[in-house]
Order: C-alpha cells, then sequence, then structure tokens
C-alpha cells in the first residue's frame, strides 16, 4: 500500500510539479519510442474535428496540427498547459487549450470527430469520462485510445525497462497488451458497451514493441 502511495504521488509530481522532466522521463521509460507510440494512433484518427485528452506537453497535438486536423488539447494539469502552449509558439501554431477534467466537458455535443487519449491513467474508464466522450463525439465519432505498449526485443536493457514497468504496476493496467489475458480487461470494456460504444482492439508491431491501440465507436444507426 505504502509503495502504490508512493507512485502515485510521484505520478501526479510528473504531470503537475515536475512536468518539465516529462519529455526525459518518457523518452527513457520507453527508449526512444514514446512518441511513435503515440503517433501509432494517427492512421485511425477520422474527420477533421480531434479533441485531445490529456494532451500532456502537446506532441501529439503538434502533429495532428501538421496533418491538418483541427485540434484542441485538454488538460487537468495547469503545468501541461504551459509545457504545450511554450512548444506551440515556439513552433509557430495556435492550438486551442482548454484546462478541464475529461468528466466534466466544457464543450458543447457532437462538435469533434475523433477523441483521442494517449497513455491515460485509469480515469479514462470512469462512466462519467466515457459519457462526456460520447456526448461530445459527433456522428459516427471515435474514441481513440493508445492505452499500453511494451518492448519485444530480448537485449537486457530492454528486459530492465520492462522490469520497471511491471515494478510500478504500469504492467497490470486496466488495459493490457494481450487485452483478453486480463481478468480485468473484459468489465472494464464493459464499461464502453454500457456509454453507447462498440469497442475493437488491434496491436502496431514496430521494430522493437508493440503498440495496443482502442477504438470506441459511437455508432448512429
Amino acid at each position: 500500500m505504502i509503495w502504490k502511495q508512493f507512485l502515485r504521488f510521484g505520478f501526479r509530481l510528473l504531470y503537475n510539479e515536475l512536468a518539465w522532466t516529462y519529455d526525459t522521463v518518457s523518452w527513457f521509460v520507453s527508449l526512444g519510442e514514446w512518441r511513435a507510440w503515440q503517433q501509432a494512433a494517427l492512421p485511425l484518427v477520422k474527420g477533421s474535428r480531434v479533441l485531445e485528452i490529456g494532451h500532456g506537453p502537446g506532441h501529439m497535438l503538434l502533429a495532428l496540427d501538421a496533418a491538418g486536423y483541427r485540434v484542441t488539447g485538454l488538460d487537468l494539469s495547469p503545468y501541461m498547459g504551459r509545457q504545450a502552449a511554450r512548444r506551440f509558439k515556439k513552433a509557430g501554431v495556435s492550438i486551442p487549450l482548454i484546462r478541464g477534467d475529461a468528466a466534466s466537458l466544457p464543450l458543447a455535443d457532437a462538435v469533434f470527430d475523433t477523441v483521442l487519449a494517449t497513455f491515460p491513467t485509469e480515469y479514462i474508464a470512469n462512466p462519467a469520462v466515457l459519457a462526456e466522450v460520447h456526448r461530445v463525439l459527433g456522428e459516427n465519432g471515435r474514441f481513440l485510445i493508445i492505452p499500453a505498449a511494451g518492448f519485444t526485443n530480448p537485449r537486457c536493457l530492454y528486459r530492465f525497462i520492462e522490469w520497471l514497468y511491471a515494478i510500478t504496476g504500469q504492467r497490470k493496467e486496466i488495459f493490457a497488451i494481450e487485452p483478453k489475458q486480463n481478468w480485468l480487461a473484459d468489465a472494464i470494456l464493459q464499461r464502453f458497451t454500457d456509454a453507447g460504444f462498440r469497442v475493437e482492439m488491434d496491436q502496431v508491431h514496430l521494430t522493437h514493441s508493440v503498440v495496443t491501440r482502442l477504438i470506441a465507436y459511437k455508432d448512429i444507426g
């Protein structure tokens, strides 16, 4: 219990007061793969209007903007908001950022074609969050999540990183790399169905890793 509390405190610092270290930490734990893992979502983005929940330091929003999407970012952390805003200013782009809670989105109904979240914590399966995402998605919109990624390379360094994921609980997330082998996965995925989504999951294999993608469709008719 104390270990879990310590980890939660560490993650809270990483997303808030220590947000300036986020890029370095994410690069280390992914051995430089973090942005490639995030961008595995890009081929599944639908439509032109995209909301990213938990935008962090803003890299994915920049990638979406460069690809021609009309993007908006939302994050509860003011520290991440400042990190992203500085990044956008340096890049010479203007992307709307909202500080807010995903369980109470300050947005109108049916205004996005895709809602995106990469490597979210367990809040993403909160029924209130799922209801809000369903509300702001337009007809036949989709909720796209990158819930997990892991290394497939057997070399010692990769095994060490996988060990770090294990001891910090990141391999016991609500979504596993092999979701049907996670006893909790079916119960969690049922929440998406209850919220009105049709769910599919697939994987993208990179050179040294595999990325899990969850696509929740808001089907109409």
